[in-house]
């Protein structure tokens, strides 16, 4: 696993569901590096990054900046298309959608 994605808490995917009340209607698969894979739940006003049998729900932030942006205290996230930023500043990170499970 590379220190970037160590140091953003992203660590190998378990298998783990959201609970049904939180009602995430799309749910992507992201690939990070080789060895990282996580998986982000949504819907119009909470997503939910999962890695690593970890969850951090994230709500949904007003902006005219391209894509959906979803913030919590520690990070952000940024989905546009088939891409998605995870952000724990100064830390950057790039996946790409593997496909929706």
């Amino acid at each position: 696993m590379t220190p970037l994605l160590a140091s953003l808490g992203l660590l190998p995917l378990l298998a783990m569901g959201s609970p049904w009340w939180e009602n995430y209607d799309q749910r992507d698969s992201y690939r990070c590096s080789d060895k990282a894979t996580v998986v982000v739940e949504r819907n119009d006003s909470q997503a939910s990054l999962i890695s690593g049998g970890y969850r951090s729900t994230l709500f949904r932030e007003a902006s005219d900046a391209p894509g959906l942006l979803f913030r919590n205290d520690e990070m952000r996230l940024i989905v546009r298309g088939d891409e998605l930023t995870v952000e724990r500043l100064p830390m950057r990170l790039t996946c790409t959608r593997t496909d929706q499970v």
